[in-house]
């Protein structure tokens, strides 16, 4: 295993202070509406999030900004885009916050000077490919981090036992390989999704009178 390959693991650990535990991506709104509330159809919330919605963006908008790591004016303009496809303030609030603790936490502990006032997806890629860090392991390991935190939420959530989210995990690894490959190959026009529900999801969040996330 390569040093590159342990400092990714390391900024993509629950225990990388992000603040990604505070996020449910909706999901929360979800279960309260009882479109998810067992094991299947927290799988398939999660699936459609991850091959259809902001998974398979963030993806994209990772890849161009590891392509574009030290280049200020293409990571700015990738910035201004990942922020205009939030869909919800609070979806918006998310990405944007993981971003700037993550450029804050990476600069501090690593000496990592890369893209700051970014979303997070964008300012990931940028860290990962000043560090030379591979392309499809940094965008796979995302996506299996983006799963897993939707799984911990959906564990206190739902509620689901620490084995059935482990399944979750499990099962959605390969469409993980898959959504990182298709994000690594895709040009900037294909951006876009159709998991509208997980959009509406958010949306609604925001007025939901008993949280326990911030989105």
């Amino acid at each position: 295993m390569t040093a590159e390959t342990l400092r990714l693991m390391a900024w993509l650990s629950p225990a990388y202070p992000v603040g990604a535990y505070t996020y449910s991506h909706g999901l929360e709104w979800a279960v309260s509406s009882e479109s998810v509330f067992n094991t299947s159809t927290a799988m398939a919330w999660i699936a459609d999030a991850l091959q259809h919605g902001s998974g398979r963006n963030d993806a994209i908008l990772l890849a161009h900004a590891w392509r574009a790591a030290g280049d200020p004016d293409a990571l700015a303009e990738l910035a201004e885009l990942a922020a205009a496809l939030a869909p919800s303030a609070e979806r918006l609030l998310e990405t944007q916050a993981q971003g700037a603790a993550f450029a804050d936490v990476t600069e501090a502990a690593w000496n990592s000077d890369h893209c700051r006032h970014a979303p997070y997806p964008v300012a990931l890629g940028a860290a990962a490919g000043q560090a030379g860090i591979d392309l499809h392991l940094t965008t796979a390991t995302f996506l299996q981090a983006f799963v897993s935190n939707l799984v911990s939420a959906a564990i206190r959530l739902v509620p689901l036992g620490q084995t059935d989210g482990q399944r979750i995990i499990a099962e959605l690894l390969p469409c993980c390989q898959q959504v990182a490959e298709e994000g690594n190959n895709a040009h900037l026009d294909e951006l876009g999704g159709s998991a509208v529900l997980a959009d509406i999801a958010s949306m609604r969040h925001e007025t939901q009178e008993v949280r326990l996330f911030r989105s």
